[in-house]
C-alpha cells in the first residue's frame, strides 16, 4: 500500500515520479511533545498520528533538511511550516498603506530577460510541456526504466493475485461436488436400508 502525506491538501505519495522531482517523506517523531507538535502544525480537526503516518518535504523549509550524507534527514527539532491551510484557519495580514507601498516606481522596459530565464539551453517548449501531465512520459532513460519496472512488478503480482483466486475457485467447486456426492451417496445407502429393512 502506498505512503501518502497526511498534510491538508496534499496529494504526494511515495512513488518513482515523487522520488525522481526530490521529494522526500518523514515518519512523524517517536517523541511525544515533538509528534503533538507536529501534529498541531498540520491543523487539521481530531488528527492524530499513527506510527506510520507521514508527511512530504514539500512542508518543511530547506534550511530544516541535512543533506550531508547519502539520505536526506530532518534537523533536530524541525516543526513542518508550509501548509496550505483550509479558508477558514487561514489568518489575513493586514494590507499596509504607507506612502512607500503607494508610490509608484517607474517600470523599466527596455531590459530583456535573459534567455536562460525563460527555458534552460538544452530543452525546448515541446520537452517542457510534456512533463506536464501525469501521464507524460519521463524524460530520462533511467526513470522511464524505473517506472516500466513498476508496471511490470504490479502486472506479476495481479496475475499472481488471479492464478490463487483461481485456484481457491477450483478447490470450493471440488469441495462442493464432493460434498453433493456424499449427500446423494448417503440418501440412496438410507434408501436401500428402508427397503431391504421393512
Amino acid at each position: 500500500m502506498p505512503d501518502f502525506c497526511a498534510a491538508y491538501r496534499c496529494s504526494n505519495s511515495r512513488s518513482i515520479k515523487t522520488r525522481s522531482r526530490g521529494i522526500t517523506f518523514h515518519l512523524f517523531p517517536k517523541n511525544r511533545e515533538r509528534r503533538q507538535q507536529w501534529e498541531a502544525a498540520v491543523r487539521r480537526e481530531g488528527f492524530v498520528a499513527s506510527e506510520r503516518t507521514l508527511l512530504c518535504s514539500e512542508h518543511f523549509r530547506p534550511e530544516d533538511f541535512d543533506r550531508t550524507g547519502q539520505t536526506v534527514r530532518l534537523r533536530d527539532g524541525v516543526v513542518p511550516t508550509l501548509f496550505s491551510s483550509p479558508a477558514h484557519l487561514q489568518t489575513l495580514e493586514a494590507s499596509r498603506n504607507t506612502s512607500c507601498s503607494t508610490d509608484e516606481l517607474p517600470l523599466d522596459l527596455s531590459k530583456k530577460r535573459p534567455e536562460s530565464d525563460i527555458l534552460p539551453k538544452h530543452q525546448d517548449a515541446a520537452e517542457v510541456q510534456s512533463t506536464d501531465h501525469s501521464y507524460a512520459l519521463p524524460t530520462s532513460p533511467e526513470a522511464l526504466y524505473a517506472k516500466l519496472k513498476e508496471a511490470t512488478d504490479r502486472v506479476r503480482k495481479l496475475e499472481r493475485e488471479k492464478s490463487i483466486a483461481l485456484a481457491r475457485e477450483r478447490r470450493a467447486r471440488k469441495n462442493c461436488l464432493i460434498f453433493v456426492i456424499r449427500e446423494d451417496c448417503h440418501t440412496d445407502m438410507h434408501d436401500v436400508i428402508n427397503k431391504t429393512n421393512p
